[in-house]
């Protein structure tokens, strides 16, 4: 497990909101260059292709993450910004940020009216747009020697292992997928494949599968599996839980996932003892964009506290996944 504590850190530090993905596609290729030939499609999709013949499966897992992108700078030397994929308006007020900037990283607060001056007793949630984020300038022109409208920012990330067994960090939605997707390549390359199978880390998932969307017009896959989060757990999610295995994504906001794949997939896990759920959950994932031409399925494993600082997913489950991918690419 060390190697996955080790993978998921170093690539969960990597700061890329959708359309600034760079940064997590320079640290993806590093790790890729010793084991496989890959290439950079036209929209920044990172493309490895094993195997030779038919395009059997399609794999992907997204780079980018959540966050903010600066669209402006006040009088007074404060950011204003907008929010880039869903997050909660509540995980705003009071936190830190990394500001990214083409000179570096610049430490930034989103303040707060102290609870000594707000004499109405008014504790309403405050709307992004009435947010700033505070670098400590003093005015518009120090502020602008440091950053630029459309640099961006993320929050302030800390890597946690809890309990020996659990990863909590941001962005794990869904660096835990780079993971998965790099561990199943190493393992796969020097093997003999019964076709082509297309490993794609993609761009722009958070704002509307944009990164897929591309592919979609360029593969015609039998099998499209995305490998991203299943936000987790509530009645919504029934018996999924975090430590009970791999996940298959059946249902959610974006598909209702091919029925006979799952299928196969949870009979492929069986046969290999790889300890499997399934569940459904709402948001989407980049396999609903192939579904009229290809067997879909998304497989992921639960994550709790999805979209926030603090999401926490159980190594174990990684593991299984891991294996799960491997077993698909042989068997499936």
């Amino acid at each position: 497990m060390k190697h996955l504590i080790n993978e998921l850190k170093e690539i969960t530090q990597v700061p890329g909101i959708s359309g600034y993905e760079d940064r997590v596609r320079e640290k993806i290729i590093e790790w890729i260059e010793p084991f496989a030939d890959y290439h950079v499609d036209r929209i920044g999709n990172l493309v490895v292709e094993l195997g030779e013949g038919e395009e059997e499966m399609l794999f992907m897992a997204h780079m980018d993450e959540i966050g903010l992108l600066i669209t402006g700078i006040t009088k007074d030397g404060k950011l204003k910004f907008r929010k880039i994929g869903g997050i909660d308006d509540r995980l705003l007020l009071g936190r830190h940020v990394d500001v990214i900037t083409s000179g570096g990283v610049l430490d930034g607060v989103i303040g707060v009216t102290p609870v000594h001056l707000n004499l109405q007793r008014k504790f309403e949630t405050v709307p992004w747009h009435d947010l700033e984020i505070d670098i400590g300038a003093e005015n518009r022109e120090e502020a602008l020697e440091l950053v630029e409208p459309l640099d961006f920012a993320v929050f302030k990330k800390h890597f946690g292992i809890l309990n020996g067994k659990y990863i909590t960090t941001r962005s794990l939605d869904d660096r835990f997928g780079i993971v998965a997707l790099f561990e199943a390549i190493k393992d796969l390359v020097d093997h003999e494949l019964g076709g082509k199978i297309i490993f794609a880390f993609t761009v722009q998932e958070e704002i509307g599968l944009k990164g897929a969307r591309f592919l979609a017009e360029h593969y015609s896959p039998k099998y499209a599996i995305a490998i991203d989060s299943f936000a987790c757990c509530s009645f919504l999610t029934g018996d999924v839980h975090p430590g009970g295995g791999a996940l298959i994504r059946a249902v959610d906001n974006s598909a209702v996932y091919t029925r006979s794949l799952g299928r196969k997939v949870w009979k492929i896990a069986e046969r290999n003892a790889i300890p499997i759920q399934i569940g459904v959950t709402g948001g989407g994932t980049d396999a609903s964009v192939f579904q009229h031409k290809s067997d879909i399925l998304a497989l992921s494993v639960p994550i709790k506290y999805l979209h926030s600082e603090v999401e926490m997913l159980h190594l174990g489950d990684l593991s299984n996944l891991i294996k799960l991918i491997q077993a698909l690419a042989f068997e499936l």
